[in-house]
């Protein structure tokens, strides 16, 4: 079974999101903002992160940068999740270092296709 670390910080998004992912058989990780998303990452070693961007603490841009600088995590596929599509979102998540890239309100057939790219 594949483990996801989900970090959001919108209660309602989290459950959402984790039980139509534990419904499609992932194991679900959770952390409610940036700090604690890098310190799971390293210690649980999720097969891939859903990374929200706006996030206390560490914001996701910030997470994500520190989370590929360091050799336990560096190939973990990280995909952005964030509610601001604006023009430049794409290449700031990307520049972070993630792997891809979803809009909320999430999409979960588009994003279950990315998710399942990384990891089959």
């Amino acid at each position: 079974m594949h483990r996801i670390l989900l970090v959001e910080d919108n209660e309602m998004n989290r459950d959402m999101l984790s039980r139509r992912l534990k419904r499609k058989g992932y194991e679900i990780i959770i952390a409610v903002d940036g700090g604690e998303g890098v310190e799971k990452a390293i210690s649980e070693k999720p097969d891939l992160i859903l990374m929200d961007m706006s996030l206390p603490v560490m914001d996701g841009w910030t997470a994500t940068e520190h989370l590929k600088q360091k050799e336990e995590t560096k190939s973990t596929p990280i995909i952005a999740l964030t509610a601001h599509a604006m023009a430049g979102d794409y290449e700031k998540a990307m520049k972070a270092g993630c792997d891809d890239y979803d809009t909320k309100p999430i999409e979960l057939p588009r994003l279950l296709n990315k998710i399942k790219a990384f990891l089959d």
